[in-house]
């Protein structure tokens, strides 16, 4: 897509997942479809490839989904990862460079076993 088309394409996408519900999320994707499958087809076919899966989040409760939306933890997780192997820069075989990336994420997942996010525990 072209670098000036952009920021046009991305208010869009965003109105796709601003949208209060489902339907309205579709009718969101349905405008944005239309405007943009002649000037990025690709893109287009690419979101709507996927758009099933990307719209789980409103399976949620209105109040879950900025957790469950928000990439944030996912990501927390690969800058820790590269925080902790950048110093390293040689592994002797793919099976240490498994290894150290397994035991950060085994860290993560120990911390993270005490600290559940109450808004979508069973007690919320």
């Amino acid at each position: 897509m072209p670098r000036r088309l952009l920021s046009q394409c991305r208010r869009g996408l965003r109105a796709i997942y601003a949208a209060q519900d489902r339907a309205s999320a579709l009718r969101a994707f349905r405008r944005w479809r239309e405007r943009w499958r002649h000037e990025a087809p690709k893109v287009v076919r690419c979101l709507e490839a996927d758009l099933e899966e990307l719209l789980t989040v409103y399976d949620c409760p209105a109040g879950h989904r900025i957790k469950v939306r928000t990439t944030n933890v996912i990501e927390r997780c690969f800058r820790e990862v590269r925080r902790r192997v950048r110093p390293m820069t040689l592994f002797a075989n793919p099976r240490s460079c498994d290894r150290i990336i397994f035991a950060i994420f085994n860290r993560l997942n120990t911390e993270w076993l005490g600290h559940p996010l109450p808004e979508l525990t069973q007690e919320a």
